[in-house]
């Protein structure tokens, strides 16, 4: 292991650490894959480690993958008890002529002027991706969709989107309407962690409502791969998309595709992803918690540095045969204040395999630092300031 400063601007001070094992662990590598999707995401749901990465953080419109976030909404909503599954909703004109059988798209076909249980809803809105379900759903929470769409963005915040804009609850085309890949399967694994009570529902392979069988349009569930969830979408200007996670042998993976040319190619790329993501790479221990891997600068505690570790072992999927080396960096705001707590977070631990970042973990203190006299704060600051000038000042 190596560690090498590299100062990118005043008191931002990462270090690398480039993991230099032998060809049989680190500098592991497993054999290519090709897809024919633009865009595509292979997310290890155990480790949040990245496994394939093409173009993932590239915005692109999502189609009625922006159900996932539909979806959460709801969940949340019947988490906090604003809905229930009981709850009917009306099948207002709205809903009717924009999501129901004149609108011409996925739809649970609904009747106008209908009430139809929330339960009912969300099956037609996972199972069939029923653009009159999620509208109807939009009303039951919020009282209409532009509200409802108010709730998405606050939900897509919690989970950690910071790329994606919604924009509808349905997926229609809206030009500011776009998601990554990447964030997309950020969403998934937030409902996998987080619903798991919800999970059936994307396993469904068919249901019956109003005498109208309905089958799940996910072409993974019948490929006998351990797929069970999560959603599909298909619109001109995005092409044919796909989530889909699967489990075997206790490992759970998360595919996410974008702007496939076909929906045979769509199912291919993706049956193709997740076989190789199986096959082709093994749990392994990159580092320890609470083990020093360096040092940060302290100003004004009682002691001048403290040691900078890991919370959390981290524990992810790597390749089984040589490749791509595994590098590790630490990146954080220094020097620190005091008054620091033991396990206190200052900053990141960033995991690339090759240029791609595969994960982020939380880089915390090892040990508290109680705030010093106040003789050495102000020594402390004093000789940060004149540092700052240092660093501030024209070079030669």
């Amino acid at each position: 292991m190596i560690i090498s400063p590299m100062l990118k601007r005043p008191f931002l001070l990462p270090l690398a650490l480039l993991l230099l094992l032998d060809g049989r662990d680190m500098a592991a590598r497993a054999q290519s894959v090709q897809v024919t999707a633009p865009i595509a995401f292979l997310l290890d749901a155990g480790t949040n480690g990245m496994l394939f990465d093409k173009k993932a953080d590239q915005p692109h419109p999502p189609a009625s993958l922006v159900k996932l976030l539909t979806a959460e909404t709801v969940f949340d909503a019947l988490r906090q008890g604003k809905i229930t599954l009981e709850q009917e909703a009306p099948i207002t004109e709205n809903v009717w002529r924009r999501g129901g059988a004149p609108a011409g798209g996925a739809a649970m076909f609904a009747p106008l002027n209908s009430r139809v249980a929330v339960a009912d809803l969300l099956q037609g809105l996972i199972v069939q991706s029923a653009n009159d379900a999620a509208l109807a759903l939009a009303d039951a929470v919020a009282g209409g969709e532009a509200a409802f769409v108010i709730r998405m963005q606050e939900r897509a915040k919690a989970i950690g989107l910071t790329v994606s804009q919604v924009r509808n609850a349905t997926g229609y085309s809206h030009p500011e309407q776009k998601m990554t890949a990447r964030e997309l399967a950020m969403a998934a694994r937030y409902i996998l962690d987080n619903h798991q009570d919800r999970m059936a529902l994307f396993n469904q392979r068919e249901f019956t409502w109003n005498k109208i069988r309905q089958t799940n349009r996910n072409p993974l569930l019948a490929m006998n791969i351990g797929a069970d969830g999560m959603a599909t979408g298909n619109l001109p200007d995005a092409g044919f998309n796909l989530v889909g996670t699967a489990q075997q042998e206790g490992r759970r993976l998360i595919v996410v595709l974008m702007g496939a040319d076909t929906a045979l190619n769509r199912a291919a790329d993706a049956r193709k992803l997740l076989e190789w993501g199986f096959s082709n790479f093994e749990r392994r221990t990159l580092l320890n918690k609470r083990i020093p891997l360096t040092e940060a600068k302290v100003i004004g505690g009682t002691q001048g540095s403290v040691a900078l570790g890991l919370a959390e072992d981290i524990i992810m999927l790597l390749p089984k045969s040589a490749q791509d080396p595994v590098t590790v960096t630490i990146r954080y705001q220094g020097p620190v204040r005091a008054p620091l707590a033991d396990g206190q977070q200052v900053g990141r631990l960033e995991v690339r395999r090759g240029p791609s970042l595969a994960a982020e973990y939380p880089i915390v203190t090892l040990d508290s630092v109680p705030q010093g006299g106040l003789v050495k704060r102000a020594w402390d600051n004093g000789l940060e300031w004149f540092a700052g000038l240092f660093r501030r000042s024209p070079r030669a």
